[in-house]
């Protein structure tokens, strides 16, 4: 462990160096790589720093204890019991610290939110989750952009498509993904009765081009008039854009942007983060033969969370987590599930190691 601890704090100090090089800070893409793994390395070095001195501080005791002055043993085996607590302590930290760290994580991410069953009251919910979701990135200081749309006239959502920017998107945003069921007395109910309602989210992995090769012999590009308001360059000009992937049978449509040219942008990007997101499902499977993921965070079918308004309850089935929070959590502050998710991740991930 002392080893590896003093390999990783090398590194971490030769990162330091070539972030301080000219050469490199005048590099933007390079500089960006570099300071990426220096961020994420911080606190494993951290950690890493303090166990590094407590054992040596403990080797320091033991000489003492191997020597003749009774006085100073005693201190000395003082010591090294409460030095002993806190290496055992910094090990726990330490183990969750250095699980493999998906590179996937630090992605940009394009969530879809889709009305499931429940008809109008599920596009309601569907619109409740995309709000969910962009107070949850103002939070962080993250940016979120709509690609594609398709409102209903009562303010629900049968379908929207957006992207999320910034600091380790993916990595807290993967979670989300499956369905996200509601129990509420709908706008549109006369007799007070609980409906229960549905909305499918999937958070997909925003990818660059170098993720995922597409070819465009592989494309079958349409295009048509976008629907909907937007005036008269809209209902004049076919600027929306239908991408069908031939080899998987993917299709993608854009017709948010102003431009045919901006929606193929936004089609492709939202096309290839598919292509990235089945490719990375398809290993996951792989490897859920061999360890079953205790949170599932790619399975669409899964019925992951409840939303119960008349209890003012929210319930993530996954972990069997309730809070009475529900306002809260509809206005973004939806940090603590995902937390509580990501330890029961990393719980699951120290088990499979032990075994």
């Amino acid at each position: 462990m002392i080893d590896k601890l003093k390999e990783i704090t090398a590194h971490f100090e030769s990162l330091e160096t070539q972030m301080a090089d000219g050469v490199l800070i005048n590099d933007q893409a390079s500089y960006t790589v570099v300071a990426k793994e220096h961020r994420h390395l911080s606190p494993i070095v951290d950690k890493a720093r303090k166990y590094i001195l407590i054992h040596e501080q403990m080797n320091d005791d033991q000489e003492i204890l191997d020597g003749d002055d009774n006085e100073l043993k005693e201190i000395a085996k003082d010591e090294i019991e409460e030095l002993r607590l806190s290496l055992v302590t910094l090990e726990d930290e330490m183990k969750v610290l250095l699980l493999p760290h998906d590179p996937t994580d630090d992605k940009n991410t394009i969530v879809e939110v889709r009305a499931g069953t429940g008809g109008d009251e599920a596009a309601l919910f569907a619109a409740d989750l995309y709000r969910m979701y962009c107070r949850f990135s103002e939070r962080n200081g993250w940016k979120y952009e709509v690609m594609e749309s398709n409102a209903i006239g009562i303010g629900g959502l049968k379908e929207i498509i957006f992207s999320v920017s910034g600091e380790s998107v993916y990595g807290m945003m993967k979670y989300e993904s499956g369905v996200h069921r509601v129990q509420r007395v709908p706008k549109t109910e006369t007799s007070g009765r609980v409906h229960t309602s549905a909305a499918t989210v999937a958070v997909l992995p925003e990818a660059e081009e170098a993720d995922v090769e597409v070819v465009d012999a592989d494309l079958k590009i349409d295009t048509y008039r976008a629907s909907g308001a937007g005036g008269q360059h809209v209902n004049k000009t076919e600027s929306a854009i239908r991408i069908t992937h031939l080899p998987t049978g993917l299709v993608v449509t854009c017709q948010d942007e102003s431009s045919q040219h901006k929606n193929k942008a936004a089609a492709l990007k939202v096309l290839r983060s598919r292509l990235l997101a089945a490719e990375k499902e398809k290993l996951s499977k792989e490897r859920r033969d061999a360890r079953r993921d205790m949170v599932s965070t790619g399975d669409r079918s899964a019925k992951i969370r409840t939303y119960n308004f008349p209890q003012g309850r929210i319930t993530d089935h996954r972990i069997n987590f309730t809070a009475y929070n529900l306002e809260a959590i509809m206005d973004g502050d939806i940090g603590e599930i995902i937390e509580n998710l990501k330890l029961a991740d990393q719980q699951a991930q120290l088990a499979s190691i032990g075994n």
